[in-house]
């Protein structure tokens, strides 16, 4: 798989991960009186804070994200998530003037292909590939174990988080945590945490010894409501990931592609060895 699709399914695990709830939102004169002592407590009770943050966690359905990605591959992508049950992803992604829509149901990964590119899929829109036995892929773990607290369990668990401060995101009062750990915690930690098997490890330290990584810094921003509005991870060389939360609990419809338009990638596949075969059968 290309780097930069491995970015797009590490990316939405990620955004997935930093997603949270709480209880819905209190009137403005509520919102008024609460703000500084709730601020103030993000400030002040970190430990506390963070775990409030992570038990409403739980309670989350649906959520939207903008991700932005700074690097050697640079991209910009729209998620909508669905977390109920079988967790669901869209992911609109803008990579080098290229416009690409990939969807993730229950293990199965639906990507948009190229018009430019319709005659080799028999005329169809969607490529359709089940990851659901891929294990040694990574990405069935990866996406429907994909737990929405995991961002701020990593600040629990990570040793020297720090708060930066009271900032406004996307017009919101939040507070600013910072956390930065070493490469090999940082995996370490995403290891026991099970959101990456040993595979996905030496495969994610390859990548981060290519690019030279020592440190990972994790950031993340909580408003009043216990609710992330910005998650940022800075990794050296690799680039600078940040995503922006809006629309929690609000409503999203995430469905497969008409059969009609859709080219399954093991046939396609299937076809290929068939035709190779047969080409190797007449010149010998």
């Amino acid at each position: 798989m290309p780097r930069w699709k491995n970015i797009v399914v590490l990316a939405a695990a990620t955004a997935a991960a930093v997603a949270v709830t709480g209880c819905g939102p209190s009137t403005v004169s509520q919102e008024a009186a609460q703000q500084s002592s709730v601020l103030e407590l993000l400030a002040n009770d970190l430990q506390g804070s963070l775990q409030e943050a992570a038990d409403r966690t739980s309670k989350v359905e649906t959520v939207r994200a903008t991700m932005v990605a700074s690097g050697p591959e640079d991209f910009e992508m729209q998620i909508a998530m669905d977390l109920r049950d079988s967790v669901s992803y869209e992911m609109v992604m803008e990579m080098e003037g290229e416009v690409t829509t990939i969807r993730l149901i229950d293990s199965v990964m639906y990507m948009e292909i190229p018009e430019a590119e319709h005659e080799l899929s028999d005329g169809k829109r969607w490529m359709k590939m089940d990851f659901s036995d891929a294990a040694e892929m990574g990405l069935d773990e990866q996406m429907q174990d994909a737990d929405p607290v995991q961002q701020v369990k990593t600040l629990l668990e990570l040793e020297g988080v720090t708060v930066v401060g009271e900032e406004t995101v996307g017009g919101v009062p939040t507070v600013h945590y910072s956390v930065t750990a070493t490469a090999e915690e940082h995996l370490a930690l995403l290891e026991e945490q099970g959101e990456l098997d040993s595979a996905g490890q030496a495969e994610a330290a390859d990548q981060i010894a290519e690019f030279g990584v020592t440190e990972i810094k994790t950031e993340l921003w909580i408003d009043e409501q216990y609710w992330p509005r910005r998650a940022r991870m800075t990794m050296g060389e690799m680039g600078v990931m940040t995503v922006d939360y809006t629309d929690y609990n609000e409503p999203v419809t995430i469905e497969a592609p008409p059969a009609a338009e859709t080219a399954d990638f093991a046939d396609l596949l299937g076809d290929l060895f068939e035709d190779l075969a047969e080409e190797a059968r007449t010149t010998t």
